[in-house]
C-alpha cells in the first residue's frame, strides 16, 4: 500500500469492488456498513485492520500474518525501554531529609496529650 497508493485492491466483502490502496481503509468501513450480513461472516485481523478474513480462517491468518512481527517488535522494544528507565530512575532516588525525630520527642517526654 505504501509503495503504490494507486494500486487496485479487491474488496474482501464484495469481490467485484476494486479500490485504490489509498482509499481501501475508508472503503472497508463503508462496505461493512452497506453489507452487514456479509460483514458478519468476516473477522478483522488484530494486527492490521485492513485484513478481513473469513471467521473460520482467523486463527490460521493470525499465525502467518506479516504484520504480527511489527507489533511484536514494538512490544519488545517498549518493554525493554520501560525496564531500562525503571532501573535508571529507581537506583538514583533518595528520600528527602526529615526534620522529625520521634526518638528525641519520646525521650523528652512531652506531657501534653493531643486532644482533637
Amino acid at each position: 500500500d505504501m509503495l503504490d497508493p494507486e494500486r487496485l485492491i479487491q474488496c474482501p466483502l464484495v469481490k467485484h469492488h476494486w479500490i485504490r490502496a489509498r482509499r481501501f481503509p475508508y472503503h472497508l468501513v463503508k462496505c461493512k456498513e452497506s453489507n452487514p450480513e456479509i460483514a458478519k461472516k468476516f473477522a478483522t485481523c488484530p494486527f492490521n485492520a485492513r485484513h478481513l478474513v473469513p471467521q473460520a480462517d482467523l486463527s490460521k491468518h493470525i499465525m502467518k500474518c506479516n504484520d504480527k512481527a511489527f507489533v511484536e517488535q514494538d512490544v519488545v522494544s517498549q518493554c525493554s525501554e520501560s525496564s531500562q528507565e525503571q532501573l535508571n530512575n529507581g537506583s538514583t532516588w533518595q528520600a528527602p531529609p526529615s526534620a522529625e525525630d520521634w526518638e528525641t520527642d519520646l525521650l523528652e517526654g512531652s506531657e501534653s496529650t493531643f486532644v482533637w
